[in-house]
């Protein structure tokens, strides 16, 4: 949904997406469960320590590798070892959304900076060296490079003094109700990332007459 203090009358310069589960179907929390279920294990348990592992390692930060992520998870999680076909069932389900693609592509024919933001690790690297995305958008800030995620509100001050964007004239599209509520805090529109269908209507709402779904 549209956050409540958003100001459509407000001039937007950039529009700034989550990646899993907003551009791509959320490849982390389904590939965990998948490993979870093959081992017994409680997925919805397994993911959330996966989540926490994620940041604890500071793999998502670039503080620490894939193989210090995998060694606490594995330990907290309950498996005995690590698989090499881990970071497969993860990386395989991250699958581009045509319908957010062509979304993207839109705004940026219309003049909107198209931005990803996304608290990923090197993974983000090796999905677009996979599927190309990279190239639709102007910019691309990722947890792994910034050395600091979403978790932290400054980060969207970060990003957007680099593109020389004011708060009110950014929004930013997520799924995750906590990021969306740290972005808003900090002054930027939010959407909360709901399905497909439902954030192509809200950013016709706010973008009008400059964006259109399927043009």
């Amino acid at each position: 949904m549209i956050s409540v203090q958003d100001n459509p009358a407000t001039a937007i310069r950039a529009v700034l997406f989550d990646f899993g589960g907003v551009l791509a179907e959320e490849g982390f929390r389904e590939g965990l469960k998948a490993i979870a279920r093959r081992h017994g294990l409680d997925p919805e348990e397994f993911y959330r320590q996966g989540a926490e592992a994620v940041y604890e390692s500071g793999y998502v930060v670039g503080g620490g590798s894939e193989a210090d992520f995998w060694d606490l998870l594995c330990r907290r999680g309950g498996l005995p070892v690590y698989e090499p076909g881990f970071t497969h069932a993860i990386l395989r389900r991250f699958v581009l959304r045509p319908e957010m693609m062509a979304a993207v592509r839109t705004l940026r024919r219309r003049g909107f900076l198209t931005v990803i933001l996304s608290d990923q690790t090197d993974w983000l690297d090796q999905l677009d060296a996979r599927d190309g995305f990279f190239r639709a958008f102007d910019r691309i800030f990722n947890s792994y490079y910034l050395g600091k995620g979403k978790r932290d509100p400054s980060i969207f001050d970060d990003v957007l003094r680099t593109l020389a964007v004011e708060p009110p004239q950014a929004l930013f599209v997520d799924d995750n109700a906590g990021h969306i509520e740290r972005a808003a805090a900090r002054g930027l529109k939010t959407i909360l990332f709901q399905d497909q269908q439902q954030l192509l209507s809200d950013l016709e709402q706010f973008l009008k007459p400059h964006f259109r779904a399927g043009e």
